[in-house]
């Protein structure tokens, strides 16, 4: 199988962008304020907690963005209140020829958006289809891959739509944002969602970032005191955003050795071993028999995680191993009987590759 992972930041580049998301704070923040913990309600003139707008204000530079919000329902709702910006009902919407992530989907059905299909690693069929189609409206370009054959930039795809039509463009970010060198904002997009749970923040709590036009309207429709992100839930935001640069990075080097390691022969019974974003950017083991389910299971005793809390968030230190992502099952279902999906988390690839060797030795003695 040929997969096309995302670049993922080094270490050094990492730490840049550490460095960059603290004098970002220091210009927003008085030192003694970042020895809080915040306010709280909907303080007159803002309907807002004072410390969640400058942490929106932080957010925006950081990610170069006219402006930033935080709002509730983390990454699925950051998208659906984008969707809801720049759409009516029965608007159309150009999406990737590829299984749409299932609460993306569910947000279309929900807010009544049509879709239409281009294939974005074509860019003839990306451009003939909005030439073709007058009816759409804004398209939705996820960041990372949808299925394991996708190979388009993000940067390219976003480009060639606003040189033929001059429409809005959502990205979803999440499961990239923090790994790689721009956000879909910085490649051209008009908002960029993600989830602020994924870069080791508070659950539950999204992020839009990008044009004024879209999140000032947003602002102004979520006004009632429930819907505001309180002070407190902000600033572990902007702690999450501090660390998860780098906790990433080492990450991405973890796969990287695994991979090496287990091509290398290393582990019995593993025909194959690459990296791929399926929907995180992940280590993928392909054994030469059907032994995907029991290898799962001997793992989670072994000391792995047998499923996901957030996918990378601050609760996930153990290595997750976990059955291949919905998208790519919907692609080829037979995929789930012998390849699994390995998320090092904060583990080493001495930890992940003694659990995968025992885990095997194990299935297969039962086999």
């Amino acid at each position: 199988m040929n997969t096309y992972p995302l670049y993922s930041m080094s270490v050094d580049e990492a730490k840049q962008l550490q460095f960059r998301v603290v004098n970002a704070i220091t210009r927003v923040f008085a030192g003694h304020e970042m020895l809080s913990r915040g306010d709280l309600g909907v303080v007159p003139g803002l309907n807002k907690p004072v410390t969640t707008k400058k942490a929106e204000s932080v957010i925006a530079d950081i990610f170069s963005a006219e402006r930033a919000l935080l709002v509730r329902g983390s990454g699925s709702g950051a998208i659906r209140f984008a969707l809801h910006a720049v759409l009516k009902p029965l608007d159309t919407l150009l999406v990737h020829k590829a299984p749409v992530y299932n609460t993306t989907a569910t947000s279309l059905e929900m807010l009544g958006i049509k879709t239409v299909e281009a294939d974005f690693n074509d860019p003839e069929d990306l451009k003939s289809v909005l030439e073709r189609h007058s009816e759409i409206r804004a398209a939705l370009v996820q960041y990372t891959r949808q299925k394991p054959d996708d190979s388009y930039d993000l940067e390219t795809v976003v480009r060639l739509i606003k040189r033929i039509k001059e429409i809005p463009v959502i990205t979803d970010d999440n499961y990239a944002v923090m790994k790689v060198r721009k956000t879909g904002i910085q490649c051209g997009a008009d908002l960029s969602c993600f989830s602020s749970f994924k870069l080791l923040g508070p659950e539950g709590i999204g992020v839009i970032a990008g044009k004024a036009e879209y999140i000032d309207r947003l602002e102004r429709e979520s006004y009632s005191g429930g819907m505001q992100v309180q002070g407190h839930e902000a600033m572990d935001v902007l702690h999450g955003l501090v660390y998860a640069p780098v906790a990433l990075a080492v990450q991405a080097e973890v796969n990287e050795e695994c991979v090496r390691r287990l091509k290398s022969g290393e582990v019995e019974h593993v025909a194959d071993a690459f990296i791929a974003n399926a929907q995180s950017k992940v280590l993928l083991v392909e054994f030469d028999q059907d032994i995907a389910y029991r290898v799962l299971e001997e793992a989670e005793r072994l000391g792995a995680a047998p499923n996901p809390v957030g996918a990378e968030s601050r609760y996930e230190i153990v290595p997750m191993f976990y059955r291949i992502s919905g998208t790519f099952r919907k692609y080829d279902p037979l995929l789930e009987k012998r390849m699994i999906r390995i998320n090092p988390m904060r583990s080493g690839s001495d930890t992940i590759l003694r659990i995968l060797a025992e885990s095997i030795r194990r299935a297969v003695s039962v086999s």
